[in-house]
């Protein structure tokens, strides 16, 4: 039986001077740590100041007592403990040959955050939220040696919160990186949503997986006139996540009504506004 279990900071443990030492020392303390196959890190006091570079190193350094450990996420929080985009993450590049027992990694937050040289036989899902995904992550997904990734979620996000780059640059990761296995692709939570629906449904990808999630970003029906005329030509797509998005009535009806052999979420339908004669959308997650 699977087992979870969640570690943080409060704000009281901080203010007395717990620091994510203290954390990772409570962790190994833990009687119930040999029982569990995921750790989730949450807040670690100064979230948005100090960073988890501390919380990583221990992961590696007592690799051995983690060994038994095939699922970790690292940053989760809500917006009450810490903004996302202020979230200050680590290196994860000495991670990935110390723990090759992970399947699941998920992170949160991209400020400082690098992944380094990417090479894990059996990690099988990959997601990183944020408000914005700098260009270097994208070009360490690009020669990541990943053989069993299954799932592949990434919040592209927007500039003002660390995103720099365009459609080009998720057209190049598509296009250079070697998912065999990959099943769930997710490009998330953009302000260019339509653009970047067009790169994802051009890719390679789509003749191999089940799951395409464009959520959480501003698709509008011109990307959606997109989904509709190509997705005919990928018969594995079984699952199709749309929620939160701009798409108007008529065309919610038209996806339901023209793609009766997928699961379709369209929920959270947003409204576009119009200020001094500009029209605003925003993506879900960005600050």
């Amino acid at each position: 039986m699977e087992k979870s279990k969640r570690y943080e900071i409060s704000y009281e443990q901080y203010d007395r001077g717990v620091t994510p030492k203290d954390m990772m020392d409570e962790i190994l303390s833990d009687p119930e740590l040999g029982q569990l196959n995921e750790i989730i890190i949450g807040c670690w006091g100064d979230s948005w100041d100090g960073g988890c570079q501390e919380i990583v190193d221990r992961f590696v350094e007592d690799a051995d007592k983690f060994s038994h450990i095939e699922k970790l996420f690292i940053g989760d929080m809500g917006y009450e403990e810490c903004e996302v985009s202020w979230i200050i993450q680590a290196d994860y590049s000495r991670l990935w040959a110390v723990m090759p027992q992970l399947k699941e990694l998920t992170i949160k937050g991209s400020t400082d955050l690098s992944l380094g040289e990417i090479c894990h036989e059996n990690l099988e899902a990959l997601t990183i939220i944020c408000g914005g995904l700098p260009h270097n992550i994208f070009e360490e997904l690009q020669h990541a040696k990943l053989p069993n990734l299954r799932k592949l979620l990434l919040y592209i996000g927007v500039p003002d919160y660390g995103f720099d780059g365009d459609e080009t640059t998720v057209k190049a990761l598509l296009d250079s990186a070697d998912f065999p296995k990959l099943e769930y692709l997710g490009i998330v939570d953009s302000e260019i949503q339509d653009e970047l629906t067009r790169v994802v449904l051009e890719s390679r990808f789509m003749d191999q997986i089940h799951t395409l999630d464009l959520s959480c970003g501003t698709l509008t029906d011109k990307g959606a006139e997109l989904i509709l005329e190509k997705l005919s030509k990928y018969p594995k797509i079984k699952t199709l996540d749309l929620h939160f998005h701009y798409l108007s009535d008529e065309m919610m009806a038209r996806l339901k009504n023209e793609l009766t052999d997928i699961t379709i979420d369209l929920s959270e339908q947003n409204e576009k506004e119009v200020y001094r004669g500009k029209v605003w959308m925003n993506a879900m997650l960005t600050e």
